[in-house]
């Protein structure tokens, strides 16, 4: 299997408290994968090394088909790559439109000048219409963001990561706060974005992540202690003992 990202024997110590332990596993190019573990478990820390938040003291992450060092680049050349991170609490633009949320986040030149001088064309504002229907939010384009449900604001800020077109969406907790109702409509959101690059969901709802019907990393004291579907994993005694038992 091609890999797109492979994270190699990387450590992490924070005052003594070492919350990566020579970490290694890798994604496909469009795979879901779910990972689980209990609190300080390494789980945030993992995103946080990945997507350039936070440096390791050894090991290296590797991206693409061309193996780049995600160590030797900043944050914004990061996301520039194509990877994409959505926190546990949506952030968008809560005084704009749904609208104008979509068409800020579309992948185009960042310098100052085409920032300054951009003017949305019919190819942009297709993009926003299509992004909108993706994520369930066609018939509030013209809502401010502000006036949307929690469940809304979650799907509004993944359709702003799916509008810079990330090869790699590394998304925290989704299923977080949501109705019954809105869980299904998460789920159905990031498998359809799972067909087309690679989706990592930290969470710790099982129901949830039984519906991503994916493989699955439980991480234990910044470390892979099982690797597998969730069955598999939730049989493991280990992981009963450090995880589920509780």
């Amino acid at each position: 299997m091609s890999t797109l990202l492979e994270v190699q024997g990387v450590s992490v110590t924070f005052d003594g408290f070492r919350a990566i332990n020579n970490l290694s596993f890798a994604i496909g190019p469009a795979e879901m994968r779910a990972i689980i573990g209990p609190n300080g478990a390494g789980k945030t820390t993992f995103m946080d090394i990945v997507t350039g938040k936070t440096r390791p003291d050894s090991g290296n992450v590797l991206w693409g088909e061309r193996s780049v060092s995600l160590l030797r680049l900043s944050e914004s050349q990061i996301a520039q790559a194509g990877i994409g991170r959505k926190f546990q609490r949506p952030t968008v633009f809560e005084d704009q439109l749904v609208s104008e949320n979509l068409m800020m986040a579309l992948r185009r030149p960042r310098n100052p000048l085409a920032v300054l001088f951009f003017r949305p064309a019919r190819a942009d504002h297709a993009r926003v219409a299509e992004l909108a229907a993706e994520i369930g939010l066609a018939d509030l384009l013209g809502r401010k963001a502000g006036e949307l449900s929690h469940g809304q604001k979650q799907w509004l800020e993944i359709g702003m990561l799916l509008a810079q077109e990330p090869r790699l969406l590394l998304v925290d907790e989704p299923a977080a706060g949501m109705t019954l109702a809105e869980r299904e409509h998460t789920t159905r959101l990031l498998v359809e974005a799972a067909k087309t690059r690679a989706v990592v969901v930290v969470e710790h709802d099982m129901d949830f992540v039984r519906r991503l019907d994916c493989r699955v990393t439980v991480l234990h004291e910044g470390a892979v202690l099982a690797e597998g579907s969730l069955d598999f994993v939730t049989q493991n005694p280990q992981v009963i003992e450090v995880y589920l038992g509780r």
